[in-house]
Formats: structure tokens, C-alpha cells, sequence
């Protein structure tokens, strides 16, 4: 295995195991600013404004995100895409994450999402993408489940890349999913981090 493989590996593992957690709702998503950081521990300030404290795992996972373009969201491809209802009973992309494929099948399925109030989570292949007017129209399977959603073209359209703990540094935003502890901190094992100006949509 290359190196590159080793690092996409360990991208996807650093990404892969948060997904099926969050739906569950077991532990808090923070998405946040990065106040700084203490040896294993990283305080967040988080869009709700709260200033929380992160302990990070000793073997934490960083990844990082790169643009990609409408286009690449192809027939085949394994996604997840926050998105809100339509008028129409179709759903509207409020962001799109094309997986590496050595992430296919991470978390699948169709779930609440806390991005808005009334945002859901779709983890599923891409059976058709056609270009439209308003945007790029999906029919996505997740377990059987069809959905279908609406990317509009200022709609951000990601895909993972690895990072480090170098990159997790003041002024950064950030998302991750946490443990709630006892005293008030939180705990994390992965942290996805912006990186070369591209923010984590999720």
C-alpha cells in the first residue's frame, strides 16, 4: 500500500466512524471557530456562540476538505448531502461530501441532520445526475430508500482529504462529533478542519 493509500486510509477511518454515531445522536456535533490549542486540548467557540473545551484522543484523526466541481457529483458515486424539503417533495442540497471510494457505504441511509432546523442526512449511491437549470438533479438509494435532491450551483461540493494536528490552529473552523464528560469538556477522536480557505459544510 503507497503512502497516499495509507493517508486516504487513515482520511477515511478519521471520517468514516463519526457517521453512524451522529445518527444515532449519541454525542454533540460541534461546528465552530478554534479559540486554540493546549497540548490534547482545543477550545471551540461554537456557532451558537458557546466556548467549549475538546480533549482530543491521543491517536485523533484531522481531515481536511477539497472543492470539487457540480460535475463530479456523477452516476455511481457514493455521497452524503445535507438538505432541507422542497415545495415540490424534493429535497435541496444545502451541501454535498463525494466520499474517496474507500468510504463507500460509510453511515448509509436517510436521517435527521442538525445543520438546520429541518435539514436530513442522506449517505447513498448516486443512481442518476443530470444537469438542470437550477442546479443538478439527484436520485440517490440508501437501503432500498430512493431520494431524490436538488444541488443548486452555489451549492458547496466537497470531498475529503487528510489533514493534521498542525492544521488545527486558532482562527480554523471546524467540525467533529463529541463525548459530553462530567466536568463540562467534551471528547473527540476525529476533527474535520477548513483547509486551504475550503470550511467544512457539514
Amino acid at each position: 500500500m503507497t503512502r497516499r493509500h495509507l493517508l486516504l486510509a487513515a482520511s477515511a477511518l478519521a471520517f468514516a466512524g463519526s457517521l453512524p454515531t451522529y445518527a444515532q445522536g449519541a454525542q454533540r456535533r460541534i461546528r465552530g471557530t478554534i479559540d486554540g490549542v493546549s497540548g490534547r486540548d482545543m477550545v471551540v467557540t461554537t456557532r451558537e456562540g458557546q466556548k467549549v473545551t475538546v480533549r482530543l484522543a491521543e491517536n485523533v484523526g484531522v481531515s481536511g476538505m477539497r472543492k470539487l466541481a457540480l460535475a463530479d457529483i456523477a452516476p455511481g458515486s457514493f455521497i452524503g448531502t445535507a438538505a432541507e424539503p422542497g415545495p415540490d417533495g424534493v429535497w435541496r442540497a444545502l451541501e454535498v461530501l463525494v466520499f474517496p471510494e474507500a468510504m463507500r457505504g460509510t453511515g448509509e441511509g436517510h436521517f435527521a441532520w442538525d445543520l438546520t432546523p429541518t435539514s436530513s442526512m442522506t449517505n447513498a449511491t448516486v443512481d442518476s445526475a443530470v444537469q438542470a437549470n437550477d442546479g443538478r438533479s439527484l436520485t440517490l438509494t440508501a437501503r432500498g430508500q430512493q431520494v431524490r435532491v436538488m444541488v443548486p450551483p452555489d451549492v458547496p461540493v466537497v470531498t475529503l482529504i487528510p489533514g493534521t494536528m498542525d492544521d488545527l490552529k486558532p482562527g480554523a473552523q471546524v467540525f467533529l462529533s463529541a463525548t459530553p464528560a462530567t466536568d463540562g469538556t467534551f471528547t473527540a477522536a476525529r476533527v474535520t478542519v477548513a483547509k486551504d480557505g475550503v470550511v467544512p459544510p457539514m
